[in-house]
């Protein structure tokens, strides 16, 4: 007998609609291929599917079982093709009622006690799914509040393959996922009141924040540059509902969802360590996934001592600053990520992080100071629309200096001036 299932496959942010064709022989040895270009991890659901079906009280066919991916020159890879194989296999065999999925997708990794275990991209695939014609869509429990997101799907959530059979067999009923109410996104740990002085480089922060600008700060050690840093995102304006949406699906890719994640309302700050590859930065890999600069998307990308960072990886940068986008082009296709974030920058002006200091003497020559600064290439610099000097602060002048504006006035201010970080209205989820 032979049955038809949809899932949805991801090539970067992009889903396709796979249609799972199973189908059963009596006729020849008992045996079990998958084809249509499956990766390792497809092909490895023979045993989790045998074992699944055992664990939960359902036969799996002793017959020639044979599940093509179509289309077949699309590979696919992922572990969300467990399910819609497994119910192909239940629908093939006559365990559920043989009627027609085509409006209907699912999504899920089966363990071998029968649970349906969470997996990521599941917010992508909703989106592309609702895109691609699908009416309802059936997801692990986990994964409930991403998928639900979705304002043109019917979304249903199962813990395990067994209650999911009897669901289709009509033996247990099911509700529609709802959106849980939003929790409060945590505030900042870092506010613009608890910076000492620097008033000059708090207004290009500000000047920055308001505008989507890009900036550079340089200063001694201890200026406090990388606090700087961290308390842009006090200041800048909520995300509205299209780009949280664009934000969480960018993290549901990259697997940094759990089962209570829903919407991201705050504006992502993402801080890598010198020593990320290139993959780590732009994206990459055998499958590739999203780099540093996509889950800064809508955000703050802060590299902090930027001249130790491998001039190669930094010339990557300029695309993806350029465009909004990267475009990793591989044998198996193109994948595009969003990269619109803001690039904050902090660096030592010399190796010995006191050149221009008035209170610790320099021990760098010119030469050295010059190839130090020449790390960072000219075309990267044009790119960057401030710099701005952050000199270290005395101990009297830290003591003696007023607390200065908190986050939430400066916020308030640059709300009301254009850019692209402009007022928005929050829209609602449902």
């Amino acid at each position: 007998m032979l049955a038809k299932i949809n899932g949805i496959s991801l090539q970067a942010l992009d889903g396709i609609l796979i249609e799972i064709e199973v189908s059963i022989r009596s006729q020849g040895l008992p045996s079990f291929d998958i084809v249509g270009l499956p990766d390792l991890s497809i092909r490895e659901a023979k045993d989790r599917l045998r074992l699944a079906f055992q664990n939960s009280g359902l036969q799996f066919p002793t017959h020639h079982i044979v599940v093509n991916l179509a289309p077949a020159n699309v590979k696919k890879d992922g572990i969300g093709f467990d399910l819609p194989m497994a119910v192909g296999i239940l629908a093939a065999s006559s365990q559920i009622p043989a009627i027609e999925y085509t409006d209907t997708a699912f999504i899920g990794e089966l363990a071998l006690d029968g649970r349906i275990r969470a997996v990521p991209g599941v917010l992508a695939r909703a989106i592309n799914a609702a895109k691609l014609g699908i009416k309802r869509l059936i997801v692990p429990y986990e994964n409930r509040q991403e998928a639900a997101l979705v304002r043109d799907l019917a979304v249903f959530a199962f813990q395990t393959f067994s209650d999911l059979s009897k669901y289709l067999r009509g033996e247990l009923s099911a509700t529609v996922c709802q959106t849980e109410p939003e929790q409060e996104q945590p505030h900042p740990l870092y506010d613009f009141s608890e910076v000492k002085g620097q008033s000059s480089a708090k207004r290009a922060l500000e000047v920055a924040a308001a505008g989507g600008h890009n900036l550079l700060m340089i200063g001694s050690p201890g200026s406090g540059k990388t606090m700087l840093a961290k308390c842009i995102p006090s200041i800048l304006p909520q995300m509205n509902f299209a780009e949280a949406l664009e934000v969480t699906q960018v993290a549901s890719v990259a697997g940094l969802l759990n089962s209570k994640s829903g919407l991201i309302r705050q504006r992502p700050f993402r801080s890598p360590h010198h020593s990320i590859s290139n993959a780590g930065l732009v994206g990459g890999g055998s499958n590739p996934r999203p780099g540093e600069v996509s889950l800064a998307h809508h955000g703050v990308l802060f590299l902090d001592e930027l001249p130790e960072f491998r001039k190669d990886v930094l010339e990557l940068l300029r695309q993806p600053m350029e465009d909004g986008r990267v475009t990793l082009a591989r044998a198996s296709g193109s994948y595009t990520y969003p990269t619109r974030f803001m690039l904050v920058a902090a660096m030592n002006p010399c190796p010995c992080g006191y050149y221009g200091d008035l209170q610790h003497a320099c021990t760098c020559n010119e030469q050295v100071i010059r190839r130090y600064q020449g790390r960072i290439s000219g075309p990267l610099l044009d790119r960057i629309d401030l710099m701005v000097d952050v000199p270290r602060l005395t101990y009297s002048d830290i003591t003696t200096i007023t607390p200065s504006e908190n986050s939430e006035n400066i916020r308030l201010q640059e709300w009301k001036l254009p850019g692209r970080f402009s007022k928005s209205a929050l829209q609602p989820v449902n």
